[in-house]
């Protein structure tokens, strides 16, 4: 019989109803699974390369700007190839330069000789994403601005001492994203660089502005909402357990700006949370760099490196986004492109056609395999819209004999994970919950080819 935890006062324990759910959106983002994030700003352009958030006003030169070759549809044509299902775009850096149309401030594409001043790169990423059938999200970094002098949401370089100005700023912040959540159609995230203070934090008042606008994006994130959280390293890597649930509704701030809960909440989670909040373990493709450095290609990640992260993130029940780095003609470097195909090939080859797979209920599910077959990785999933509720399982083989050994064994599933262990010659295996919260729903249980 499977165990059920006691029900625990105020504790996500007890009736069915009482379990935490993420939302369909959610849900969604969570099948997503993989995604590469776009980083193209005027930093590529910039002597010295980027993070000049607190760079003088005078040095910021529209005119660099010149991706005379950019290619959105090209950008696209990577992420695809890398099995992505969402992308990302930095609509604004830390600059503040506006990647669209934008009248809001006198510092963008429209300030530009690119396109005759009338170019909108929002606007062209957001269609090659519907063209290549990629679920379109933006980044955007509102949090430093050189442009205005705002450095961590203060004025004056950081320093502060003008409320009128600061006031004036959070306001621009507000057009900025209403101009970007109501021209462009739907968003799957909306993503903000470092988190975004609240209104009683002195910061923009976006929330609503979301909400009224996007309503199906995932919103990241605030003190008054975060629908997924960073994992706490930028390694592309999870924990192991990684749960989808946080303590309350703050945690994922608060946990992002202390450096041992970086490595312990946000890494893990909270099996015993009250809001749902996935991990999202990102890593740039290039090692360290998230805009493209020119003579960096020896820092491409190697492609054992990129698997054995997708292992420990979307095997550990988290989302992986890859940076992406446009170069300064526009387009991602073709090593980079080559890189991110041969990781769709090796993710295809691993886990697209599994030996044997199978669903079910209940503390037991047992999968037949074609015939008697060395096997030595497993997936599971669960149907998480019932929110997580295996706590331990483990993982048998029937081996000659007729007699079930164990193969592997774990705590978290959540929406899924990649389990592997040593090669046995089974002729069955057998998922065993051993602790759950409520009956386990088990959306997925596969096996796969040797790897």
């Amino acid at each position: 019989m499977v165990s059920i935890s006691p029900a625990l006062p105020g504790a996500m324990f007890g009736a069915d109803s009482e379990i935490v759910k993420p939302l369909p959106k959610q849900a969604r983002w969570q099948d997503f699974e993989l995604g590469l994030v776009y980083h193209f700003d005027l930093d590529v352009y910039m002597p010295g390369g980027h993070h000049h958030e607190r760079s003088r006003r005078e040095v910021l030169d529209p005119g660099l700007y010149r991706p005379v070759r950019l290619d959105t549809d090209q950008w696209l044509e990577a992420a695809q190839a890398a099995g992505a299902r969402y992308a990302i775009l930095t609509a604004t850096h830390h600059q503040g330069f506006l990647q669209w149309q934008s009248d809001i401030y006198p510092f963008g594409l429209r300030q530009t000789a690119w396109r005759g001043g009338k170019g909108d790169i929002v606007q062209d990423f957001l269609e090659s994403c519907r063209k290549y059938g990629i679920a379109p999200g933006l980044y955007i970094g509102i949090r430093f601005n050189a442009w205005w002098q705002v450095y961590n949401y203060e004025v004056n370089g950081g320093k502060g001492g003008d409320p009128a100005r600061r006031a004036e700023y959070m306001r621009v912040c507000e057009r900025i994203v209403e101009e970007l959540c109501t021209r462009y159609g739907p968003l799957c995230e909306i993503w903000f660089d470092g988190g975004v203070l609240t209104p009683e934090q002195g910061g923009p008042d976006v929330l609503p502005i979301v909400e009224k606008h996007q309503p199906e994006a995932v919103f990241y994130h605030s003190q008054q909402r975060a629908q997924h959280r960073w994992a706490g390293n930028e390694s592309g890597t999870a924990g192991d357990p990684c749960w989808s649930t946080m303590p309350d509704v703050g945690s994922q701030m608060r946990a992002h700006a202390d450096p041992k809960q970086r490595t312990t909440l946000l890494r893990h989670g909270d099996p015993e949370g009250k809001v749902w909040c996935p991990a999202m373990a990102d890593a740039p493709i290039r090692e360290h760099d998230w805009l493209w450095i020119p003579n960096t290609d020896d820092r491409l990640q190697p492609l054992d490196r990129l698997v054995d992260m997708y292992f420990k993130s979307v095997g550990h029940n988290a989302n992986l986004i890859l940076g992406a780095v446009p170069n300064a003609d526009g387009l991602i470097p073709a090593p980079d492109c080559e890189r991110y195909a041969e990781l769709g090939r090796e993710i295809r080859r691993r886990f697209e056609k599994p030996l044997a797979q199978t669903q079910g209920r209940g503390a037991t599910v047992e999968l037949d395999l074609p015939r008697p077959m060395k096997v030595n990785c497993v997936t599971l999933m669960e149907d998480i819209h019932q929110g997580e509720r295996v706590r331990q399982y483990v993982v048998e083989g029937l081996m000659p004999g007729n007699q079930w050994r164990s193969l592997c064994e774990g705590t978290c599933i959540g929406h899924k994970r990649i389990q592997p262990f040593n090669a046995a010659e089974v002729a069955k295996l057998r998922l065993h919950i051993t602790q759950s919260v409520a009956e386990p729903i088990i959306r997925g249980f596969a096996a796969h080819v040797p790897i």
